[in-house]
């Protein structure tokens, strides 16, 4: 795929309400995951490893950290004289992000200006390693107008606006349903879609000359009839961060070897900002089972089923398990600690004892004291 034909664009804001507590102070893209990564950085890499050489990262309010996550972003070889990464934060006022369609009004001259023949459109909060040349050869194939990617299973919890797809032999979309009421397996859309830069412009207008904002509702559904509307199944790992206990759940499935293989490709690697540090140190009577950990920790307790970012210190006689446990934390002394998010720079003192459970799982905010 020739990268110079197409252009990346990136929702990192999006549905950050679902998970509140671990967005209150950063984007969506920003949220940490797997011990090392952002959420930003899937999309980013599966675009990257796609070809695609520009890619414009939406962002409308707390994005101190995004952007000093992605800084030029040298981490991607997005760090260009020409084209590279362009962060695209509200030009006039934040409600003009307040949807997709708005969203799009208010980089219409980014837009416009793009010489690429196709976008690439994706959120933040699908976690998968997917392979756009893949999509871009269907879609040619297909003759299609638009082309979205979706997946065979049961619609997630809480998942916001799920739109549910209908296809004929050929792949062609043939219905569309907005939030409907459904049980079981279904086709529901992953929020990443490949469209001609040209349509999009033209679709955008249509809709703000009507004054008809939604998305799906209204880009989709309402024109489905009209276009070449063909849908692209991805069949790997992709779950949907829609709820803390799905942020959860996301980290906790990488315990499985199948998963990470399927989601970090040596092929298609997933890149991030790089911390050098030091190696892990465990104690004498430490015991670690089954858990990822990242380096520059020390760990003097046990510690089982649990993701550790860097720079996470275990104390003496504590005991964590099923927890994840975000960069530079510091867990005390003989505490103990079980189904539980804990978020950057947080100190547990000494003899204290947390328990939530799988479907709730207790989370301390950023820069806590317990």
């Amino acid at each position: 795929m020739r990268g110079n034909r197409i252009l990346g664009i990136i929702f990192s804001n999006l549905h950050e309400k679902l998970i509140s507590e671990i967005t209150e102070r950063r984007t969506m893209g920003a949220v940490p995951f797997g011990g090392r990564y952002r959420l930003i950085d899937f999309p980013l890499s599966n675009m990257v490893n796609s070809g695609i050489n520009k890619v414009g990262v939406l962002t409308k309010s707390n994005y101190q950290s995004l952007t000093d996550h992605l800084g030029t972003g040298k981490a991607w070889d997005l760090s260009r004289q020409r084209n590279g990464l362009f962060i695209l934060p509200p030009f006039m006022d934040p409600s003009d992000y307040a949807n997709r369609v708005s969203t799009f009004r208010s980089i219409m001259p980014f837009l416009k200006n793009s010489p690429e023949e196709y976008v690439v459109i994706s959120d933040c909060d699908v976690i998968c390693n997917i392979d756009y040349q893949k999509v871009f050869e269907k879609h040619l194939e297909n003759g299609a107008d638009i082309t979205l990617v979706y997946k065979r299973a049961p619609l997630p919890e809480k998942l916001h606006d799920p739109m549910v797809l209908s296809f004929d032999a050929r792949g062609k979309v043939t219905d569309v349903l907005v939030s409907p009421s459904i049980s079981g397996t279904c086709s529901f859309y992953m929020n990443i879609m490949l469209i001609k830069r040209e349509l999009l412009i033209d679709l955008v207008n249509k809709c703000v000359s009507k004054n008809t904002m939604n998305f799906k509702r209204d880009m989709i559904q309402g024109e489905y009839n009209s276009l070449n509307i063909y849908g692209y199944e991805f069949k790997g790992f992709a779950p949907i961060i829609t709820s803390p206990s799905e942020y959860f759940n996301a980290n906790m499935a990488l315990m499985n070897s199948e998963v990470r293989e399927d989601l970090f490709r040596g092929d298609r690697p997933i890149y991030t900002k790089v911390r050098d540090d030091m190696p892990t140190k465990y104690g004498l009577e430490s015991k670690v089972k089954n858990s990822l950990i990242g380096s520059g920790c020390t760990i003097e307790g046990e510690v089982e089923n649990c993701v550790l970012f860097k720079g996470v210190h275990i104390g003496k006689g504590t005991k964590v398990s099923n927890c994840v446990i975000m960069q530079d934390t510091k867990i005390g002394q003989n505490s103990g600690l079980s189904y539980v998010i804990v978020d950057k720079d947080v100190t547990v003192r000494d003899e204290k004892t947390l328990a939530g459970q799988l479907s709730y799982p207790v989370y301390i905010s950023k820069e806590s004291v317990v």
